[in-house]
Parts: C-alpha cells; sequence; structure tokens
C-alpha cells in the first residue's frame, strides 16, 4: 500500500519500543501480506520490517482519517 499525500510520516525511532513493535506486528500480520512460498516466523517478520526501518528502505505513516499506521517501501 502505498502513502497518501495526506499521511504523515512517522519517525520509527521515535516512538517507544512498544509502539513501535506494535505497528510492525499489526503490519506482518495483516492479511495480504506475503513472503513468498516458505514458512517465515513472526519474529522474523518482526526483524526484517524494523531492519528495513533502520535501514531507511521503509517508512511509518500514519492516515488522520482512518486512524490507522503503515509500513510503506521507499521508492
Amino acid at each position: 500500500m502505498a502513502a497518501n499525500l495526506s499521511d504523515l510520516k512517522i519517525p520509527w525511532d521515535e516512538l517507544s519500543e512498544d509502539a513501535l513493535m506494535g505497528i510492525i506486528e499489526e503490519f506482518v500480520t495483516r492479511e495480504g501480506t506475503e513472503y513468498g512460498g516458505s514458512e517465515v516466523s513472526l519474529e522474523d517478520k518482526c526483524r526484517q520490517v524494523r531492519q528495513q526501518l533502520s535501514g531507511g528502505k521503509a517508512f511509518i505513516t500514519f492516515d488522520e482519517e482512518l486512524q490507522t499506521c503503515s509500513i510503506s517501501p521507499v521508492t
């Protein structure tokens, strides 16, 4: 899901550990989030997303209208 222009970009490193992990876990457990043909543990999925955030390859947005967060790849 691409970020909308009205979405607010949230600095991942300014979130509490609990808030960050809650956003990441919600994101990786969404229906439609695929990891290919192999089974990947929730812990591994969360670690991969966190690495993408810390490496600048993904970012967190907050949709004010829907009151939801999402994680999007940097394009």
